[in-house]
């Protein structure tokens, strides 16, 4: 026998029994593909070939038992039992987190852990070390004797500080990427002793400010960190290791709890700063208000907790990484979607026609959550569902969860009715760990998991920080009246920095007194920074800054398109590629437009939109346009993305014009208002430059963003200086649609109005859409950029008396006030003025077309086409002109409570002498539901708005007196 021979047989006969059929099956998966089995058996096969060959009976123990089914019973048996062994793992995996060690205080009820125990599935600590440790954890890391060694560190992995759900991810890869992190990387990497004492630091600095603020300023509010204190450090390394993987911008959102100490040590805003915000609150004992003027943002101001910021951090010799805090409100979770606008907008280069381009690597975000608001705002839902959607995602979010078990007194069994705060995220493929926030390795161990992950696979991650709430909703509160239970294990428990000193110390990895020493440095900080501003007070009085005003005097912006320019672009517009198959039936339509700029022709709504956002491109302006159906748009008026009737193929007509010097993005939206709307507002505020447009697909479906356009879009800049010049079009219009279908809810608008804090408008003419569009690009990024809310038509997109004439758009200029032709000829005679906005405008202009030899030179109709801010010089100089004047009368198509009417009459009022002219009211009465849904109700009530409104008030002679 040689050598070699010899060294195979002693080999051989190391593997007996169950171990040497496993070795046999492994080496026929190896034959078929030697890539499937592990690389020690791809090495021991490749040096010393096929096991050898033995029957059943002899593959073990002479001294087996063996059963009335003699060997091949005992095989079976035994083949049970390893695929017992291999479920076993497989839910350790899956299951191990609900005995995991994430619950600081123990505040759950202890999980049913069954099926991570051996005996559910029959087998014994016996029977495991009859098995191979392969069948229960290939490649595993360590050196293992056999499935027993390996369950129990299985369970070690998985049932530590950090919890891993990773079951509901689909993806092969990244599930095998995310069990090697779980069981090979994490166990197996260390912190440095520097890193450590680097991180004992960072969570003095949270306990330490947090516990100045409470002892500086007694009863003020700030929602402190404490009980997750670890929440700073972990949003500090995740910001580090994003920066480091290359990402220039990062975008963060977060609600109140923490925010005051991320703001200072994610954020780096001095101290001092900080304390100056509380020495200016005159209000500290009001009760349930929020707390102090944040002074140094706005006009109004904001509570300091709403706040956020930006720092620039050095990420190499010329790199330099932005990080941007979005300032939230109180509905928290609102900010999600901001962010997320925020971090697309920074990852898109909008210089070059077509599409942007977007590089997922220049730019990422974080959001921190509360447990409750979580898994209990739908919001949260409707942002998670952007991560793989192609208009709307950002390339992952790492989401935390700053999970103190409680809400404002709402404990975990009362907010929702998943397991976890997390559940929600498992719908959407994302990876959970669960981590113990008294546990700051393991903090620091799931934040590189989760950074590196968002840099490897472009999607969300979301890490559930276990801890706790040391005081009330806000400090104020007494939160024992309600968790009285609660809050006596809470005074009993240490700070997250006391526990991780002490280990260090045991460790040896510090001293004590080192550890103090890094304790006082934070704390004489803290003190010096408070010394400084107390030197200060009083030297610097609070002073509000206020809105630049529109100035009545400015030039107005040149939103005329020469005719030959509007010429070419439009004939641009009409080109398609050679192979590209146009739908017969849309391909006429889009064709008729050809002749729409000749003399005598007409440019209906949607011809007009296309051509104002191509000379808007032009211009050197991108454009984003998004919304259900906006690429169609609902009312299939506009058609931008044309289809292959072939191939299916898209083909955008503004991505080929020679003339555009800048990107068009226009995407469908997922049916979501909020997530969508909030996006679009976040996109534009962090590029100001950029025209961005959100479509409703009905004005009233508006009513699910509200939280947006109320604390957000209408407010934006006076709380926080935060400007926004984006575009919302709201279809509005009564035409027997039902409630749902006709109202945009203009008077909401309205009653928003102030500070000429946005443009309100409601059109009457093609010609008017095209240069207010062009106007509001011609101010982004200026002084004058507003958001502009419009109402837009929909049965006006085709009538012709909204079309306007190629002069209109080449030589016009957008008119906040029309009036109607044909009418006001003979001022003398003209006793009332109907006021009107939209499309009732239309309904009138098209009754007054019925009868054109009708004598009305009584009778004059304007059109106020802008409604805030309220043209009232415009309209001050139309009323002046008719000596005889003796009746306003604004109608509208909405009830008297809605609309514009409680907008509109005060202003009215003080344009004329009400003692000479009256000013009343022509529509619907006032009602609970904004329309009708009978169509033949609704017909009955315009046509008799209009019929009222055109008729001649008959006069009445003066009563003669009698005596007595």
């Amino acid at each position: 026998m040689s050598v070699d021979n010899e060294k195979m047989q002693e080999l051989w006969q190391q593997f007996f029994g169950p171990n040497l059929g496993y070795v046999q099956e492994q080496y026929d998966i190896y034959l078929q593909d030697a890539e499937a089995v592990s690389p020690q058996y791809r090495e021991l096969f490749a040096q010393y070939g096929a096991p050898p060959r033995v029957d059943a009976a002899s593959a073990y123990p002479a001294s087996a038992p063996q059963g009335s089914g003699g060997s091949a019973s005992l095989d079976a048996n035994l083949l049970k039992k390893a695929i017992a062994a291999g479920q076993l793992a497989w839910n350790i995996r899956s299951f191990g987190h609900l005995a995991a060690d994430i619950d600081p205080l123990e505040l759950s009820p202890k999980a049913n852990t069954e099926m991570i125990e051996p005996a559910t599935y029959g087998l014994t600590e016996a029977d495991l070390r009859q098995l191979p440790p392969d069948c229960v954890w290939e490649d595993a890391p360590y050196p293992l004797s056999n499935a027993w060694e390996a369950v129990q560190k299985l369970l070690q992995v998985y049932t530590g500080p950090i919890a891993f759900e990773f079951g509901h991810v689909h993806v092969e890869e990244e599930r095998k990427w995310l069990n090697k992190q779980a069981e090979t990387v994490i166990p197996s990497t260390k912190l440095l002793t520097s890193e450590k004492e680097s991180l004992l630091r960072k969570l003095y600095e949270a306990e330490q400010f947090e516990d100045f603020l409470q002892r500086t300023f007694v009863g003020q509010k700030r929602f402190s960190a404490e009980g997750i204190e670890a929440l700073v450090p972990l949003t500090d390394e995740i910001v580090h290791e994003l920066t480091n993987d290359g990402a220039r911008h990062i975008a963060m959102g977060m609600a109140h709890r923490g925010r005051l100490n991320v703001l200072a040590h994610v954020l780096g805003k001095p101290y001092g700063n900080v304390f100056a915000e509380f020495h200016h609150s005159p209000n500290k004992n009001l009760i349930p208000s929020e707390g102090s003027i944040g002074i140094n943002y706005g006009w109004t101001g904001d509570v300091k907790y709403h706040l956020g910021a930006n720092r620039s951090i050095s990420s190499g010799e010329t790199a330099e990484t932005r990080i941007t805090l979005a300032n939230n409100p109180s509905h928290l979770e609102y900010v999600n979607p901001v962010v997320g606008g925020f971090a697309r907008a920074a990852q898109e280069d909008r210089s070059q026609p077509g599409y942007p381009v977007q590089n997922l690597d220049l730019a990422a975000s974080i959001l921190i959550h509360g447990d409750a608001a979580f898994i209990g705002e739908g919001i949260v839902a409707e942002t998670l569902n952007f991560n793989n959607i192609k208009g709307y995602t950002c390339g992952g979010t790492i989401h935390i969860i700053a999970n103190n078990r409680i809400g404002f007194t709402t404990e975990s069994h009362d907010s929702r009715s998943t397991h976890y705060a997390s559940d929600l995220a498992k719908g959407f493929e994302i990876p959970i760990v669960h981590v113990n926030a008294d546990d700051p390795e393991a903090v620091i161990a799931a934040a590189r998991m989760a950074s590196e992950y968002r840099t490897l696979f472009k999607k969300d991650f979301v890490i559930d920080l276990i801890g706790y709430r040391r005081y009330g909703h806000n400090e104020t509160d007494d939160p024992e009246t309600t968790q009285p239970l609660i809050y006596k294990k809470v005074k009993a428990h240490p700070n997250v920095a006391r526990l991780y000193a002490d280990k260090l110390v045991r460790e040896g990895a510090l001293s004590e007194e080192a550890a103090n020493q890094i304790k006082r440095d934070v704390q004489n900080k803290l003190k010096d920074a408070y010394d400084e501003v107390k030197g200060r007070e009083g030297n610097s009085p609070v002073r509000q800054s206020h809105p630049p005003e529109f100035s009545l005097d400015a030039p107005k912006p040149v939103t005329a398109v020469p005719l030959e320019k509007l010429r070419s672009i439009n004939a641009g517009l009409l080109k398609f590629p050679e192979s590209f198959n146009v739908y017969g039936k849309l391909k006429r339509i889009l064709e008729r437009r050809a002749d729409a700029l000749n003399d005598g022709e007409k440019v209906d709504w949607s011809h007009a939109e296309t051509l104002a956002f191509a000379t808007i491109l032009a211009d050197g302006t991108p454009i984003r346009l998004s919304g259900q159906d906006a690429e169609r748009a609902t009312f299939a008026h506009r058609n931008l993305v044309l289809h292959d009737t072939k191939t299916g193929d898209t083909f955008c007509p503004l991505h080929a014009i020679p003339e555009a010097k800048a990107s068009f993005a226009i995407h469908n939206s997922p049916l979501s208002e909020a997530g969508v709307l909030g996006l679009e507002y976040g996109y534009n505020v962090f590029a100001p430059e950029t025209m961005v447009i959100w479509e409703a697909q009905f004005g009233d479906f508006a009513n699910s963003a509200q939280v947006l356009i109320d604390q957000f879009i209408s407010a934006g800049q006076s709380k926080w200086s935060q400007r926004s010049g984006l575009t919302m079009l709201l279809p509005h219009g009564y035409e027997g649609q039902g409630p749902e279908h006709s109202s945009a809810r203009l008077e909401r608008f309205l009653q928003l109005s102030g500070e000429e804090n946005w443009t309100v408008a409601y059109l009457s003419s093609a010609a008017q859409y095209f240069h207010l569009l062009r106007r509001q690009a011609s101010v982004l990024n200026t002084d004058q950029a507003r958001p502009l809310v419009l109402m837009a038509p929909k049965s006006m997109i085709r009538n012709p008396y909204v079309a306007s004439s190629a002069a209109e758009l080449s030589e016009g200029t957008f008119q906040t006030v029309l009036e109607q032709p044909g009418l006001g000829g003979q001022p003398a005679k003209v006793e009332r003025i109907v006021l009107c906005t939209g499309k009732v405008a239309i309904d009138l202009a098209e009754e007054l077309a019925k009868t054109p030899d009708t004598n009305r030179d009584w009778l004059h109709i304007v059109r106020v086409e802008q409604l805030y801010p309220f043209p009232k010089l415009e309209l001050k100089a139309i009323l002046d002109r008719f000596p005889n004047l003796s009746e306003v009368l604004w109608v509208q198509e909405e009830p008297k409570n809605m609309g514009a009417w409680g907008y509109i009459e005060p202003r009215i009022r003080e344009l004329v002498d009400v003692a000479k002219v009256s000013v009343s009211y022509n529509g619907r009465p006032k009602r609970s539901s904004p329309a009708s849904g009978y169509q033949q109700i609704h017909t009955f009530e315009q046509q008799f708005i209009i019929n009222q409104t055109l008729v001649q008030k008959k006069k009445t002679k003066s009563a003669v007196k009698s005596g007595r």
